[in-house]
This record gives structure tokens, C-alpha cells and sequence, in this order.
């Protein structure tokens, strides 16, 4: 990770992943890939290394992660997908010519077509949007409690009433300005029952 940068959210569904690369979307945005050299970084730590990265494949990025995040809203509060999300997501993954490799330990990997295609890597976030999206996979898309935050995220906890995008940030955010608040109560009423 790259000195004066905010360090990336990672969680382990892409796509919603993905649109962490912007937070506190209600509050004082936070842009973790602001430049294109970060996209790169991003992209390399979720297992799609590509070696450079131009100004206009960022913008192609931010297009896509908006499109996903807006896609994602609409279905976690169910309503009607955006169309132009729609468009953008599958434009995205139709670009891209990655192909899924069987690993020798059993696992999935990603193969680009060379180590200078973005568009490959954004194929495979699109692609992992529209399994979210179609309801392919089990879990259910939420929105962050934090009133500042309000991401996407994809819960796949077994009661499926997760509230947090993040348990160690927006979660831990929340919980200590409630045990403050708490905590001022008790003194107010302390303070009146000497009175």
C-alpha cells in the first residue's frame, strides 16, 4: 500500500468490494483510488494484477463502481434496477476477456488477456455485480446502517440481518457514539438525582 492513501476496504465479495473504493458516500466521501496507479494497487490485491492503469480506464472504473453501487442500492431497498447501471455493468463485462482458471490446489483465478487490460479486470467485477444482482448467489444485498456511509454490501451471515458494511469501522463507529451517548445520559441523571 502506497504511503498517504486511505487503506482499501476489503471484503470478500467483489463487486461490493469494489464500490468500497469510495465510502462515507453521505458524509465526507472518502476516494481510495484517486489516481490511476491506485486502481492498480487495488486491482493487484484482489488477485487481478494489471501493470498499468491510464486516466481513462479510472474513469471506466468509477463508471463502473457507481453503476454497481447505484444497482445494489436499488435492489437492496427493492426497487427497480437503474437502467443506465444496468447498461454500464453489462457493457463492462462484455468488454472484458478474462478467462477462469482451475488453479493446481482447486481454487478460481482470473486470467487476463495481458497485463495492460483494465477492461479485463472490470469484466470480472461486472461479472460478479450481475451473479449479485440476478440473485445467483446466497446472501442478500444491504445497506450500511451508518447514516454517513450507506454502502452496499452483500451478507451472507447465516440470519441475514448484518447491519454494518464493516463491523471494525462503520460498526465500531456506531456502537462507541452509542455507548457515549449512553454514557452522557447516565451522567445527566446522575447529576439531576444529586440536585
Amino acid at each position: 500500500m502506497r504511503a498517504g492513501f486511505p487503506d482499501f476496504r476489503l471484503g470478500s465479495v467483489l463487486a461490493t468490494s469494489f464500490t468500497a473504493t469510495l465510502t462515507e458516500r453521505c458524509g465526507n466521501a472518502v476516494e481510495r483510488i484517486p489516481t490511476p496507479q491506485r486502481l492498480v494497487d487495488w486491482l493487484a490485491v484482489n488477485d487481478l494484477a494489471v501493470d498499468s492503469c491510464t486516466a481513462a480506464q479510472l474513469e471506466l472504473a468509477r463508471e463502473l463502481r457507481e453503476s454497481i453501487h447505484a444497482a445494489a442500492t436499488a435492489a437492496a431497498v427493492h426497487d427497480a434496477l437503474p437502467a443506465s447501471a444496468v447498461r454500464v455493468i453489462n457493457d463492462r463485462s462484455a468488454e472484458g476477456r478474462a478467462a477462469a482458471i482451475l488453479t493446481p490446489d482447486g481454487k478460481r483465478q482470473w486470467r487476463l488477456s495481458s497485463a495492460s487490460r483494465v477492461e479485463d479486470a472490470l469484466g470480472v467485477i461486472a461479472a460478479d455485480a450481475i451473479s449479485i444482482l440476478a440473485g445467483e448467489r446466497d446472501g442478500r444485498l444491504a445497506l450500511c446502517a451508518s447514516p454517513t456511509c450507506r454502502a452496499a454490501f452483500f451478507d451472507t451471515s447465516q440470519s441475514r440481518s448484518r447491519k454494518w458494511c464493516d463491523m471494525n469501522t462503520c460498526g465500531n463507529r456506531q456502537k462507541k457514539a452509542r455507548f457515549n451517548a449512553n454514557q452522557r445520559k447516565s451522567a445527566t441523571a446522575a447529576r439531576s438525582g444529586a440536585n
